[in-house]
């Protein structure tokens, strides 16, 4: 009950044995009388003067609760002129001061964080509990490939993004270096920071494409030099040699089968030196000279190109041309032999239809405004084991594959300035797609 109650008890009582003073003062002098009568009404006064004392910093007290309830620490109590309430008052104030500097200091920063985690050059994925995607950085949409109204509220293995899958694997507490179908690299964290008492999941996704891919050309360029300069030498002296003995040996009776076996391995040695050249070449290709250039006219050219391959192969290549496509600043020469080893490696993933039987296979090349190329192939597909390698050097799915087809690919890509992938969709399409900037 509250303290009103009890007082108002307690004058109806003073004011009860008043009235039974008054009743019995037929046995009392006049002036006890009135001594008792001044003595109740004193207590009254006193009482209504205590209640009020007693009440009002109550009152204001309880304000202050609900300045705190609110969370309003901007506000301060007054003084109320008495000393117990007021050191009562002055701590409160002082505690409503603290707390209106430390919010603001959380304030500032929060703000400061949000502004780091915006401008990082790391991706950033924070959940909820429940692992559903809460806030997502601008680079880790622009590493995942998606808009942020696609992934806000879903599950990491729910959203259309390889890198997504990727996270999705990672246990918790773990870092896992992932290697994507367009030629990309990561470095991911799966840790957690705790908030109001709670451990909120999040990502940390950390670009190595542009180190490793330093490391492995740094790598494979001195192998790749230092086999093209042995073999070279080697080969060079061998069909020198063969050469000299053919034309000796020419001149002589019955030897034409021996002088035979001498051009075979004469040849031989050719193509060994234009095999391994093909591997220099690699390591050689020069900067792209870039001029506008109309991708629509460039991909029909390479169509016609390869129309006899795929026809040979019982394929039907199929060209799809955006009318809306804008011209592109490219070297010309370099995309249009990535173009088509990038269509002849979909035309070879197609398994060989024998002639006079229904064509299955079928190659798509589209151009979708404003500036972006796919090849399309209905093949047998990527696994995730395969996606993953593409685009290393040295290897291949083929059997006599010597994998620099798509390094070589990579790297003009890259030197492009293109973003660019290469996986099988659910609904079993093959799409290498290529983004220009």
């Amino acid at each position: 009950m509250r303290i009103k109650f009890y007082f108002s008890i307690l004058v109806l009582f003073l004011l009860g044995l008043g009235g039974v003073l008054i009743y019995l003062a037929k046995g009392i002098q006049l002036l006890h009388l009135y001594i008792v009568e001044g003595i109740v009404a004193f207590i009254l006064v006193f009482l209504i003067i205590f209640y009020r004392k007693i009440v009002k910093p109550m009152n204001i007290i309880g304000s202050g609760m609900e300045l705190l309830r609110e969370q309003d620490f901007s506000s301060r109590l007054s003084k109320v002129g008495q000393y117990e309430a007021d050191r009562i008052v002055n701590v409160f104030n002082r505690m409503m001061e603290q707390l209106k500097n430390e919010r603001l200091r959380l304030r500032e920063q929060n703000h400061f964080l949000d502004l780091l985690i915006q401008a990082s050059p790391m991706g950033v994925v924070i959940t909820t509990l429940d692992g559903e995607v809460s806030q997502l950085n601008p680079m880790g949409l622009k590493m995942m490939g998606v808009h942020l109204e696609e992934v806000m509220g879903k599950k990491m293995d729910n959203i259309d993004s390889p890198l997504a899958e990727e996270l999705a694997t990672i246990p918790k507490d773990h870092t896992s270096v992932v290697r994507l179908n367009d030629a990309n690299i990561y470095k991911c964290t799966h840790s957690s920071f705790i908030d109001r008492g709670f451990h909120h999941p999040f990502y940390l996704i950390e670009k190595m494409t542009e180190e490793v891919m330093r490391a492995e050309k740094k790598a494979y360029e001195k192998v790749i030099r230092m086999i093209a300069h042995e073999v070279n030498n080697t080969t060079a002296g061998i069909t020198s040699t063969l050469d000299t003995v053919e034309q000796a040996l020419s001149t002589e009776d019955g030897m034409e089968d021996i002088c035979d076996v001498m051009r075979v391995c004469t040849e031989r040695c050719f193509s060994m030196s234009r095999f391994i050249t093909r591997f220099a070449d690699v390591v050689k290709i020069p900067e792209p000279t870039l001029t506008p250039v109309k991708v629509n006219e460039l991909v029909s050219m390479c169509k016609r190109f390869m129309e006899g391959m795929c026809n040979d192969r019982n394929i039907l290549l199929w060209l799809e041309c955006d009318p809306k496509v804008e011209p592109v600043r490219l070297d010309a020469a370099l995309f249009e032999q990535v173009l088509v080893n990038i269509i002849k490696n979909a035309a070879e993933s197609i398994e060989h239809a024998p002639e006079g039987t229904i064509q299955q296979g079928r190659v798509v090349v589209r151009t979708i405004a404003p500036t972006t190329i796919e090849v399309v192939d209905n093949g047998p597909g990527i696994s995730k084991e395969t996606e993953a390698k593409l685009f290393s050097p040295f290897f291949s799915t083929k059997p006599n594959g010597q994998g620099i087809g798509l390094v070589f690919i990579r790297e003009v890509l890259t030197r492009h300035g293109c973003t660019f992938s290469l996986r099988t969709y659910s609904d079993g399409l093959t799409r290498f797609r290529i983004i220009f900037p």
